[in-house]
């Protein structure tokens, strides 16, 4: 008989990655035939869900005095969000539960209450929380930073919670109240999406042995989309980036090295750098902004595009924008920099220094100049990408 799987993150709609990821989770379980159940915090964008009435209370962290302690109760693992848990775990009797992102929103106490109801946990890290309190390795100033993997006070110090002391204050409390060695043992598996993600988990001192490696898969949907629509060898005169336009995402490097160069760049996602850049750079003939596109214009766009950049300047873990452009045959130029170098090599495109103009501008270069064979990078993407190649190894980490 097929596992009961209790899925854990903070949101159930497409917010991010994380959510995009848990999402995919649920349907591919499902689709092998597991009985699922979800858990996340009440929110007014979520999707439908015949589980929601077992979900803690929003909390908000930028309300009035009030909303703030409820918050601060949450981070901490206090409230409803235990009633809550300890109800659907005692009705659904989960085999495994699989938590994602749930820090802050939810709290790691529901790994506590999973192991002690006999369930295996197992937890995928979609981001660097339980290394740095302010999820990102970035300082204040946008730098990389690694300070807080031995101990939690630089992120008070350097207030690197948006420069708030107090916001900064509780991040620093929720990582003293989780700490390493409790959360630890109330989890059988960390699965870490790249193998940067596990090897700095292992610089933080977390236990090997509890850690693998699984990288992200494209949503059973998409799959087919594309293995329905195989790549064309004949592509537009235009290159493309795709995701969130903000500082750590490495736009501003892109766009002062794309206004430079005398090729096309198609720029689609928001985020709170849009309209500075479009302001600098829309009158600039070789960069079209696009806004916001759905799931169909994305692999539109990806599947005529030369190529596809990735230009982060943080700690990217397993990037699903790398992913999809190479499920659609289409190359990829990216940053040496987090998960990145583990999907671009052989042959399915190049890399070049993070935050280096030049080093950009050699790469896309040299991309627009190659001859890639489109199909052979569709193929083996949708392979090593694809769900049935992640449900097998999900299997051995969950012991079914």
């Amino acid at each position: 008989m097929k596992q009961r799987v209790l899925i854990v993150n903070k949101f159930y709609y497409r917010r991010g990655g994380d959510c995009v990821c848990t999402l995919n989770l649920e349907e591919l379980l499902h689709r092998q035939g597991h009985e699922t159940a979800v858990f996340a915090m009440q929110y007014p964008e979520n999707l439908p869900s015949g589980w929601s009435r077992y979900w803690p209370a929003e909390v908000d962290f930028g309300g009035g005095a009030g909303a703030k302690v409820k918050a601060l109760k949450r981070t901490l693992g206090m409230g409803d969000v235990k009633s809550k848990f300890q109800a659907l775990l005692r009705d659904f009797k989960p085999d495994v539960v699989h938590l994602n992102n749930i820090h802050s929103y939810l709290s790691p106490v529901l790994a506590v209450m999973a192991r002690k109801a006999g369930a295996k946990v197992v937890w995928t890290l979609h981001d660097y929380k339980l290394l740095c309190p302010s999820y990102s390795c970035l300082d204040p100033r946008g730098e990389v930073c690694e300070r807080c993997f031995q101990g939690k006070l630089p992120v008070l110090t350097q207030r690197c919670m948006k420069g708030s002391l107090a916001a900064s204050a509780v991040a620093w409390l929720e990582a003293i109240r989780w700490s390493r060695r409790g959360v630890e043992k109330s989890v059988d598996m960390f699965v870490c999406p790249s193998e940067f993600m596990r090897d700095k988990m292992r610089q933080g001192g977390w236990n090997a042995d509890k850690l693998t490696t699984l990288c992200n898969f494209i949503a059973p949907e998409m799959i087919d989309a594309y293995r329905d629509a195989p790549a064309s060898e004949t592509r537009d005169d235009y290159y493309c980036y795709v995701g969130r336009l903000s500082k750590e995402k490495g736009v501003e490097t892109l766009m002062d090295t794309a206004s430079k160069l005398p090729y096309k760049l198609k720029v689609a996602g928001g985020g709170p750098l849009s309209d500075e850049l479009k302001a600098k750079y829309a009158s600039c003939g070789n960069i079209e902004f696009l806004g916001h596109l759905n799931g169909g214009q994305v692999r539109e766009l990806l599947g005529n595009a030369r190529f596809s950049v990735m230009p982060s300047e943080c700690y990217e873990n397993n990037p699903l924008g790398v992913i999809e452009s190479l499920c659609a045959g289409t190359p990829v130029v990216g940053a040496e920099i987090g998960g990145i170098p583990e999907l671009v090599e052989g042959g399915n495109g190049v890399t070049f220094e993070s935050g280096n103009s030049e080093s950009l501008a050699n790469a896309i270069r040299r991309q627009w100049s190659a001859i890639p064979d489109h199909g052979a990078i569709q193929a083996q993407a949708l392979k090593r990408f694809s769900p049935e190649a992640h449900y097998a190894l999900l299997m051995s980490i969950y012991g079914e």
